[in-house]
């Protein structure tokens, strides 16, 4: 189980890196290619065997397998070739494969792709697909749907899902006399505590933010900023909005902690913070279930994000979706593959691998089944607070290809901030000015 929570958190981090390296190629594949996406292969399309790419190991790779033979048994004829492609480069060798004219039937990709996915004409639209009977779309989770869909159009079945919480060291809160977060906890608590938590004689914080400068420094503050009730973009997504009362109150919350305080331990690594909370180091973590096998030393709990009292915003917190994308190759292997993927996603089939893996439940019910939660709680502690959380995942970050490009902006805001570098309203301001440029290219 750790290493796949340390393959997730390869996942969650790996993917913007590569993305802006493959933008060009996808659109460069997206206007040259032709084929309708209706159309068929006849050189494949009698094939019975659904050609499937995906980056499994150890945990995931053992219950994936025994899911395509369990398949394979129940529906005589069908075959299910895995191919395992490195996540990271999933994109790349799929916009490789489709100028080649052979793109497998399925492929797992980020979820942050999707925008640029979408502009590739062979991937099957499954906007009809997800409502046929029993399929019930609306038992994925919000986010999960939101991040699946690119202009209206459903490009993806839900793969994996995650979220933001706290995991905060319960040995620490009672050596520092502090009450254990609850759920209706603030921001102002959470620097409250996180500055009660610090101690720069023994090089103990109260609290850690990445700060790499990528998707990973910006996804943690785009969680606030939601609850703080803003936005990143104007509705049609025209034009910035971060540049507001909302932003300025999320900044200046984690400025108060790395600049004013001290409470906060700032990783440009990215990978530092795991090992100083597990080896006591650091109070509190704003992380992921992925996380939560790296720190077998400490008693732990999970909360939910705090909230700003008196804002729209509430408890949110944000999650990063991949999907399965189906590749037009002619009727009958897009028949096969829809076929397929609806079974593998079924509530049975979600609780077995997530029951086996550890990976949070793409359906919410299976999440909401007391045994499935039960069982995964006791496999890893702390899982079934992750599990709730998910109702608290309200929104998705914009579906639009120059995202990327966004981010980084966004990047080097905070990490500016942070370092004492930049006031926050002028960083704001400043970067918002860089965002519009960037929504103004197209």
């Amino acid at each position: 189980m750790a290493a796949e929570c340390g393959k997730a958190t390869r996942r969650r981090r790996g993917r913007w890196a590569v993305l802006l390296t493959v933008l060009t190629a996808a659109a460069v594949t997206a206007a040259g290619c032709g084929t309708d996406s209706n159309g068929s292969s006849s050189a494949n399309g009698g094939s019975a065997t659904i050609q499937i790419w995906e980056g499994y190991t150890q945990a995931e790779a053992t219950a994936f397998a025994h899911l395509v033979s369990e398949y394979e048994a129940q529906h005589p004829g069908q075959k299910v070739s895995p191919l395992f492609v490195n996540n990271d480069d999933t994109l790349q060798k799929v916009l490789t494969a489709v100028r080649g004219g052979s793109p497998p039937d399925i492929a797992y990709l980020y979820g942050s792709w999707a925008p640029n996915v979408a502009q590739i004409p062979q991937v099957v639209n499954l906007t009809q697909v997800v409502k046929r009977p029993g399929v019930n779309w609306n038992d994925f989770w919000t986010g999960e749907r939101a991040v699946a869909t690119v202009n209206g159009k459903v490009i993806g079945i839900p793969a994996v899902v995650d979220n933001l919480a706290v995991v905060y060291n319960k040995t620490l809160f009672a050596k520092a006399g502090l009450v254990p977060p609850g759920p209706g906890w603030t921001w102002q608590q959470f620097q409250a505590d996180a500055q009660k938590l610090t101690d720069p004689a023994i090089k103990q914080y109260g609290t850690a933010y990445v700060t790499p400068g990528s998707e990973d420094t910006v996804w943690h503050w785009e969680a606030l900023l939601w609850e703080a009730g803003g936005q990143l973009l104007t509705a049609d997504n025209s034009k910035a909005a971060f540049d507001s009362a909302a932003g300025l109150t999320s900044l200046n919350t984690l400025r108060t902690m790395a600049v004013t305080d001290k409470s906060m331990y700032l990783d440009p690594s990215d990978s530092a913070y795991s090992n100083l909370f597990n080896s006591g180091k650091i109070g509190m973590l704003v992380t992921g279930p992925w996380d939560l096998s790296a720190f077998p030393n400490v008693h732990y709990g999970v909360q939910v994000m705090p909230s700003y009292p008196g804002t729209s915003g509430g408890h949110q917190t944000i999650s990063g979706p991949d999907n399965w994308v189906i590749f037009n190759n002619s009727p009958a292997r897009v028949a096969a593959a829809e076929k397929f993927l609806l079974w593998l996603t079924a509530p049975a089939q979600d609780k077995y691998f997530s029951v086996q893996t550890g990976n949070l439940p793409t359906r919410q019910s299976v999440g909401d089944a007391a045994s499935v939660v039960q069982q995964m709680n006791a496999a890893l502690p702390g899982v079934g607070a992750f599990i709730s959380n998910l109702s608290n995942v309200k929104q998705a970050r914009p579906q639009i290809p120059q995202y990327p490009k966004i981010s980084q902006v966004l990047g080097t805001m905070i990490v500016s901030v942070l370092l004492g570098k930049s006031q926050p309203q002028a960083a704001l301001t400043a970067a918002a000015q860089q965002v519009n440029q960037i929504l103004a290219a197209g």
